[in-house]
């Protein structure tokens, strides 16, 4: 059996740290109750003396959380710090006060203004401060990454001693390399007295673009707990994503002979929920929960997919709640992704039709960034208004118009001879200037009765699908469609499609 790794959330008080990311207690309570979903092992909930907000919230979480997880409040290695976390965790059952002091040179010399032995005494003492109102102590050893082995463990030992359970390792500016922090807790092992009885945690962030990195390797050489926010939210570059470590160490169990506890499957929803409370958007490309961690637009890997889903993916989407791959058709994707689409859509092409279609996909495709299933269908039947064609059919079209210009309008057309034939004419609008040419090739009486534009899809480079209705000579109606990425060529090719339809009614 693997060890246990417990996840720790931090998203509710460093995550809240990041700029714009501030969160009130109501919406601290809505992330919680996610948390819990998730299935954490100790949420911290805040530092209850910063604010009569975060130490509301810190009680309140800590009533919500029950049985189920442990609740942490964070302190500095202050009296009245620990005084106001054993308040706020008053009523939690299972209650931790998170402590503690800066360790690296930079932070005992130049922000605290004091000495090594200080240093340890104010450790020491705030450990068994806050073990008089709780068993469950965590002591952090900030900024660890860049200090001093020797002093490290000279203070580790201290705190362990006094009565710590947990001991933080973190690397507060992401410096470290991952080989040389798991080299770092591995000197803690091997150096620190009753290491053993104690939980090694880690808290990584990612101002390298390393924390889950780091956060591994601390697993490989001994940590037992691993903090982390929902989307790697946090102070500057943020902290390890929990998504991402929870899932390396599911993908690499055992390797790291390690396993969590997590309930998978809601880090969808625990990224939206995330996302939209604080404001701070998740990056297309990030891992897990991007929205486009399971997607594919590239051909060879779209048929690979196609064929055995774990050709390009090492992870089930719906293992994270995000349902199923993504097959993004673009100018990349090849004929495999194209028919797997049209199928899905209800559609079988198959040889010489199939590859017809394709051409007419990678036309749309180079004008498009995406090619959604709506333009699919539009392009479906665009293709049989085409083979319906019997009368004439688009061969160019050209417009100029604009302010003071007078439109003007050139227009191509083929009968069904094969012969082509040219007009040219104006009108109060380009679709006016362009009717007008076709219907001095196309002599046939009729009455513009009915107009309409409409985008198939989103987007500024969506198609354009428009509907006509012409009235004959006899009053009978009929309609047409045409759909293409410009307005007059669809235009056109709706009226065609009405007139052609009014010409094999009257033959």
């Amino acid at each position: 059996m693997t060890r246990k790794i417990d996840i720790f959330d931090t998203t509710l008080r460093d995550g809240e740290q990041s700029p714009g990311a501030s969160m009130n207690t109501e919406e601290k309570l809505v992330v919680a109750r996610q948390l819990l979903r998730l299935n954490v092992d100790v949420i911290e909930a805040g530092f209850p003396i910063s604010s009569p907000g975060d130490f509301e919230s810190v009680r309140r979480i800590a009533e919500l959380a029950g049985d189920q997880c442990t609740v942490a409040g964070l302190t500095r290695a202050v009296e009245k710090d620990i005084v106001c976390a054993a308040d706020a965790l008053k009523y939690a059952k299972r209650p931790r006060i998170h402590t503690g002091i800066g360790v690296s040179k930079s932070h005992i010399y130049d922000k605290l203004r004091i000495d090594e032995d200080t240093a340890v005494e104010r450790a020491v003492k705030a450990v068994k401060c806050a073990r008089n109102y709780v068993e469950d102590v965590q002591f952090y050893a900030e900024d660890a990454g860049r200090s001093d082995y020797d002093f490290l463990v000279r203070i580790i030992q201290a705190v362990v001693d006094a009565g710590a359970t947990v001991v933080n390792i973190p690397d507060t500016t992401g410096y470290s390399l991952p080989e040389e922090f798991g080299q770092r807790i591995k000197y803690l092992v091997d150096n620190v007295n009753g290491i053993q009885n104690v939980k090694i945690a880690v808290h990584c962030h990612n101002d390298l673009g390393m924390a889950t990195a780091l956060a591994l390797a601390g697993v490989k050489n001994g940590a037992r707990q691993v903090e982390c926010t929902i989307n790697g939210l946090g102070e500057r570059a943020g902290n390890t994503a929990m998504e991402e470590v929870v899932m390396a160490i599911r993908m690499h169990e055992e390797d790291l002979d390690a396993h969590t506890d997590i309930n998978t499957r809601e880090f969808i929803k625990a990224s939206r929920l995330v996302s939209s409370i604080t404001g701070m958007t998740v990056q297309a490309n990030k891992a897990i929960v991007g929205s486009n961690a399971f997607a594919h637009s590239s051909g060879i890997h779209q048929d690979g997919v196609l064929k055995k889903r774990d050709t390009y993916e090492i992870i089930d989407p719906a293992d994270v709640g995000a349902g199923q791959s993504q097959i993004v058709l673009t100018a990349r994707s090849g004929h495999a992704a194209l028919k797997h689409r049209l199928e899905e859509l209800g559609y079988t092409y198959e040889g010489e039709e199939l590859d017809k279609m394709y051409t007419a996909f990678l036309n749309l495709a180079d004008k498009k960034k995406e090619v959604y299933d709506e333009d699919l269908e539009s392009l479906i039947h665009e293709r049989d208004r085409e083979e319906e064609a019997t009368a004439f059919t688009l061969v160019a079209s050209q417009i100029s118009c604009g302010f003071p210009l007078t439109p003007t309008a050139t227009v191509t057309l083929k009968d069904a001879n094969g012969r082509e034939h040219t007009a040219c004419d104006y009108g109060t609008g380009p679709v006016d200037a362009m009717y007008k040419a076709v219907n001095k090739i196309v002599d046939v009486e009729n009455d513009l009765s009915e107009f309409s534009v409409q985008s198939v899809t989103r987007g500024i480079d969506a198609l354009g699908e428009v509907t006509v209705r012409v009235t004959a000579a006899n009053g009978e109606v009929y309609s047409g469609r045409g759909a293409d990425g410009d307005i007059i060529v669809s235009s056109t090719k709706a009226y065609l499609n009405a007139l052609n339809r009014l010409i094999a009614e009257q033959h």
